[in-house]
């Protein structure tokens, strides 16, 4: 019997963190994917890594992948400009913009892919990897936006992801692979989480680079402390499981205090400012379009 078949089903409880003290809503107007793009919700980035790469399929795909340009540990800092370039893109970008991104992104794709020696099979254009991938930077997008924006109702949440479509269909991921609805996404995401696997190979790949091994050994102690602490709270139990990484009571009340003062600030600062990097981003993409430049 195979260890996802082996394992006890997954509930929210495992799959989602929960958050205790969290700030009060600041309207109850509609809300939109797009105003998850606070500056704030890039602070959950290495955790979407970790839970990406939590499949096996995606996680031996970066590690094994050829394409040096893409590759984090080479390139911490490109890897996270075309990241976030998508988010930006995918979300606040025209039709246009989205398929140009995708252009550019299946031809990296196409040399993702495994050799006969790897101890697993995947390919970049496998839809559901993709589609796993995409609901990890929804659900990371969701928490964020309920960290700096309080609690999502219903009749809200359920707006709120249906305007998040797009993170899966600027890929490959077609609509009607979608859940079609806010519960049957969270079907989908506990029965996907059953497939959470982290090896030897992929845990310290990642540990490397919760430890910032990618950048000068001289800004790690000051930054390496802060990025895994806030790595490990945006990841729910499962995935700390899977990474072997402890979490206790204290630090997660830190964490939500944190982020009461960070939401409490957030609140008074005007969009431009909240939003400003994901619009510069996208404007840089446009710029490449224009000149014809690589976009990732």
């Amino acid at each position: 019997m195979s260890a996802e078949a082996a394992r006890a089903p997954l509930t929210t409880a495992d799959t989602r963190i929960h958050i205790t003290h969290r700030t009060a809503r600041w309207d109850e107007r509609p809300a939109t994917v797009a105003d998850a793009l606070d500056f704030w919700s890039f602070a959950a980035g290495a955790a979407n890594v970790v839970m990406q790469l939590a499949w096996p399929g995606v996680g031996h795909g970066v590690v094994e992948s050829k394409v040096d340009s893409g590759n984090l540990t080479k390139h911490p800092w490109k890897r996270a400009r075309t990241t976030f370039s998508y988010l930006a893109v995918a979300i606040l970008g025209d039709p246009g913009d989205r398929a140009a991104y995708r252009d550019a992104v299946d031809s990296v794709h196409r040399h993702v892919r495994s050799e006969p020696g790897s101890p697993i099979p995947y390919s970049a254009f496998d839809r559901d990897l993709q589609m796993w991938v995409a609901a990890c930077l929804f659900v990371g997008l969701e928490d964020t936006y309920q960290l700096l924006r309080g609690t999502l109702s219903d009749e809200l949440a359920e707006h709120f992801y249906h305007s998040a479509f797009t993170l899966g269909t600027t890929l490959q991921v077609s609509e009607d692979q979608w859940p079609s609805t806010r519960a049957d996404f969270d079907r989908y995401w506990n029965e996907a989480c059953q497939r959470v696997e982290i090896d030897d190979v992929v845990r310290n790949y990642l540990h490397d680079l919760l430890d910032l091994r990618m950048i000068s050994v001289l800004l790690r102690p000051m930054f390496g402390p802060l990025l895994r602490f806030l790595t490990v709270g945006f990841l729910a139990p499962v995935f700390r499981d899977a990474l072997r990484v402890e979490w206790t009571p204290g630090q997660q009340r830190r964490f939500e205090y944190l982020f009461l003062l960070v939401a409490f600030v957030n609140r008074f600062l005007p969009k431009f400012v909240r939003q400003g990097g994901s619009q510069l981003l996208l404007a840089d993409l446009r710029r490449r379009i224009r000149r014809r430049r690589n976009l990732i």
